[in-house]
């Protein structure tokens, strides 16, 4: 059974909510503390696609995972850089479906023009650092005792990413719409 990947619809928001909720609620992978109903959660998706992709990974039209960017900043000097997340389902992991919805988020990117990309990652989290290790990202950045979640204090861990080198003069970042 092949892995597909496509693009986000709000309509996804019950199917990539379930996948998301063991995370809240049973991890710090996420900092929320309350899984977000449907239709917040397809508010999320639709505002992330007004510029950035909102990637669904899928078998026999089963989402497995999604992954994202986000503005990394709001102010328009960081336009060329972005957050992304990732989110695989439990059972899934470890299959090549971050590894693929990372890819192709970062193809997408590349395209965006977007240069810089940050993945913000609770530790300690083994696995999701030597994923994005893996994918080429390094540690820039490690804050301590910042969030608290599951009766205990959490560090994080910024990791970046270079999609292309930095031009004196960069190209506008491009709507993901527009490709």
């Amino acid at each position: 059974m092949e892995i597909s990947i496509r693009m986000a619809t709000a309509e996804d928001a019950e199917a990539l909510v379930a996948i998301y909720a063991p995370y809240v609620e049973q991890t710090a992978i996420s900092f929320e503390y309350e899984v977000p109903a449907a239709a917040e959660f397809a508010g999320r998706i639709q505002k992330t696609l007004e510029r950035y992709p909102y990637l669904v990974a899928e078998r026999d039209g089963k989402p497995m995972g999604y992954a994202y960017a986000s503005a990394f900043h709001d102010r328009a000097a960081y336009s060329w850089a972005v957050e992304c997340s990732v989110y695989v389902e439990q059972g899934c992991r470890r299959g090549g479906v971050g590894r693929r919805l990372y890819q192709t988020l970062e193809e997408l990117l590349a395209r965006q023009n977007v240069l810089n990309v940050y993945a913000c990652i609770a530790y300690p989290n083994p696995g999701s650092i030597a994923f994005h290790q893996h994918m080429g990202y390094r540690t820039i950045g490690h804050f301590t005792q910042c969030g608290y979640k599951l009766g205990r204090w959490w560090d994080m861990v910024w990791m970046e990413k270079m999609l292309a080198g930095h031009p004196e003069c960069p190209e506008p970042l491009l709507p993901v719409g527009t490709l």
